[in-house]
């Protein structure tokens, strides 16, 4: 599944923001985040029979402080209330802790259901619905499970669904993750022409293992040394960025390519990628501060 370095701390941390929290104390914060996370459910549903003074909202607020504290396992209880009373962040957190095993026991098939609650919540319509980038980041997640299915479960390999869901998520919110998997699908299907679509959009967008894709695709599928020479320039400009062990195929990919080019296309791929990638930091810059 998909890690949190992308959306995890800053949608979660983003709803201390939305929410008003940024009003509370620091020692009030640490001091709900080290509450005992039973005494906060006793609390929650007491309160909600007395007063319905705290409310789901409220839970996911005590969830997230506790998380953000350290304390993971001491935000589940929190999170889990709210998920089952409708709040989909805390749905889709639960979603990712599932399923990487953060904080709690690994358990895929909870983290397919907590992803399709938030998925299924979704209307333009409703003034409650979940943000865009949860939704398509829970709608990847699903897909991804079809693509392997989850062991002694309801949900088996379905490579069709999969591309449904990748295709849904990639046209409708134009999210990278899901147009990188369904090129990565189109590859395996050697359709080539649609992989290469996806991929370079979801290249465009700086999505590092897409850029990756697409300089081989172009590199491998070139008959001209121009085309060799553009795959090179986006593998070189995904490994300038390849810093997570995970990415050890990305820097295998780009040394085999690199050990083929010459001295002036190694300097021109190099030049390129420096070029873009202070290019497309003025452009996140821009769109930050609007």
């Amino acid at each position: 599944m998909r890690s949190d370095s992308k959306w995890g701390k800053s949608l979660l941390a983003a709803v201390l923001v939305t929410l008003g929290t940024t009003s509370v104390s620091s020692a009030q914060a640490t001091n709900d985040a080290n509450e005992d996370p039973l005494k906060a459910i006793e609390k929650l549903d007491n309160s909600k029979k007395d007063t319905g003074s705290i409310t789901p909202l409220e839970a996911l607020k005590i969830g997230a402080r506790a998380y953000f504290a350290g304390d993971k396992a001491g935000a589940v209880d929190p999170l889990h209330y709210a998920a089952e009373h409708g709040q989909p962040l805390a749905a889709w957190k639960l979603g990712q802790m599932y399923s990487v095993g953060d904080g709690v026991k690994e358990d895929d098939l909870r983290a397919f259901r907590y992803y399709s609650q938030v998925a299924s919540s979704y209307s333009e319509d409703r003034r409650d619905s979940p943000s865009p980038a949860l939704v398509a980041d829970s709608i990847v997640a699903l897909g991804t499970y079809y693509v392997t299915g989850i062991g002694d479960s309801p949900v088996k390999p379905n490579v069709a669904k999969a591309r449904q869901l990748f295709a849904y998520a990639a046209s409708y919110f134009g999210d990278a993750d899901a147009q990188y998997n369904l090129g990565n699908l189109y590859l395996q299907e050697d359709a080539k022409r649609q992989a290469a679509r996806w991929l370079k959009l979801a290249a465009m967008k700086g999505h590092v293992s897409a850029q990756a894709k697409f300089g081989e695709l172009l590199y491998n599928s070139a008959n001209l040394q121009h085309g060799k020479l553009v795959g090179l320039q986006w593998m070189t400009l995904a490994r300038r960025q390849a810093s997570h062990p995970q990415d050890d195929w990305i820097v295998k990919l780009h040394e085999k390519a690199f050990a083929l080019a010459s001295e002036g296309e190694r300097r021109t791929a190099a030049e390129w990628a420096d070029q873009w990638l202070v290019r497309h930091d003025k452009a996140q810059s821009v769109a930050s501060s609007n």
